[in-house]
């Protein structure tokens, strides 16, 4: 599905390689037809075969191979895709807004982009934070919409998703899925209403391209293509396509990397300067038991914690191979200080520790993601 998904139609055209399209402006056949095109397109409709495609920021048909290919993978009838992974989640919040439904229900932690997005209330929402445990609690009469991540960022926690939709009574739930994948989870599968990615992640997987997409059924996309249309947060086709490129090898890049992050996992865990280490393959940081079931692997992100915020502070400038840079997912093994740098903007009360470290591992020799990892510590010692 990975190699296929969304290449439907090249022998018809003649063509091997997804095509890119790249007209921000397309022929009107006449007035008429032009503007009901416009009309159906800028209310959230998809585009409908022998219309006109008006304009780029309504609809392009590179971005639609991508929407096509993500939402096979994820399970779902439809997706959206956005210019980035915030546009995408904001899409999502203005939607709950335009319904009449301001509440919104955050399971912490969350990506620090998105806590502080929805702790600001900058798009109308006004949202109560909580835990797994207290969803239900949590929820009120003009609550709209419930947000969770599993794995969690930064500290990879897993949540049940059947056990939230339970929970949440009704409510949508979206589920960020950019850590795991739709290699390892498909979250509608078990009962979210809306699964978002933040497609420069994993999805592109080469740290060249940058976009954002939420997999539903056809009533959020519908919802979310009007968003997008008014808005202007459409992702573009250039980046459309190398993401559609990158889902071809995601299966394949996911698995290695999780295989490599298993190594890393078991070789910090055993080191005298290491606290604790944070992965859903070690046995204690899954009690619920959600790796085999809801998801079938434990990917390649971890954390980890060392004594003291300094010596966590000195260990990304002291790596060789690895590079010191925000983001994950791609091909090469990135290291950064969360609590400094993407959650740094979340309240203090859920803001990670300053000793802790998050490595998004790449498709490197796992031994000389080792090595260089060790020789940090000890350098910093």
């Amino acid at each position: 599905m990975a190699v296929h998904a969304g290449r439907d139609g090249l022998t018809q055209l003649g063509v091997h390689a997804v095509p890119i399209d790249l007209s921000t402006t397309a022929p009107l056949p006449s007035v008429h037809d032009g503007g009901l095109a416009y009309e159906h397109m800028a209310t959230g409709g998809s585009h409908m075969e022998g219309q006109s495609t008006v304009y780029q920021r309504l609809w392009n048909p590179t971005v639609a191979r991508f929407e096509s290919g993500l939402a096979v993978l994820e399970g779902t009838p439809e997706s959206v895709a956005f210019a980035t992974g915030m546009a995408a989640l904001s899409a999502v919040l203005l939607a709950v807004v335009a319904a009449g439904k301001k509440h919104v229900v955050a399971v912490r932690p969350l990506y620090g982009g998105s806590d502080y997005l929805l702790a600001s209330g900058v798009l109308g929402n006004d949202v109560t934070f909580t835990t797994p445990e207290g969803v239900r609690a949590a929820l009120r009469p003009d609550t709209g919409l419930l947000i969770l991540e599993t794995p969690a960022n930064p500290t990879l926690e897993l949540v049940d998703i059947t056990e939230i939709t339970a929970a949440a009574d009704g409510v949508p739930l979206l589920v960020d899925n950019t850590f795991a994948s739709p290699v390892l989870q498909q979250p509608f599968k078990h009962g979210a209403a809306m699964v978002l990615h933040s497609a420069t992640k994993f999805l592109g997987g080469h740290g060249d391209a940058m976009g954002g997409v939420v997999a539903t059924g056809p009533e959020w996309a519908r919802r979310l293509r009007q968003i997008r249309a008014v808005t202007g947060g459409i992702l573009t086709p250039w980046p459309a396509y190398l993401l559609h490129r990158g889902l071809a090898t995601l299966p394949v890049r996911v698995r290695a990397q999780q295989a490599s992050a298993e190594k890393v996992a078991v070789a910090l865990a055993g080191h005298g300067l290491v606290q604790r280490v944070y992965y859903p393959g070690l046995a204690e940081c899954d009690p619920g038991g959600v790796i085999g079931t809801q998801m079938s692997g434990p990917g390649s992100l971890l954390a980890f914690e060392l004594a003291s915020a300094g010596h966590a502070e000195r260990v990304p400038a002291a790596v060789g191979m690895i590079t010191h840079a925000v983001s994950l997912g791609g091909i090469d093994t990135l290291i950064q200080h969360p609590a400094g740098l993407t959650h740094r903007p979340v309240e203090a009360g859920a803001k990670p520790h300053a000793s802790l470290l998050r490595v998004s591992v790449g498709l490197e020799e796992p031994a000389d993601i080792i090595e260089d990892l060790l020789q940090a510590l000890e350098a910093t010692r």
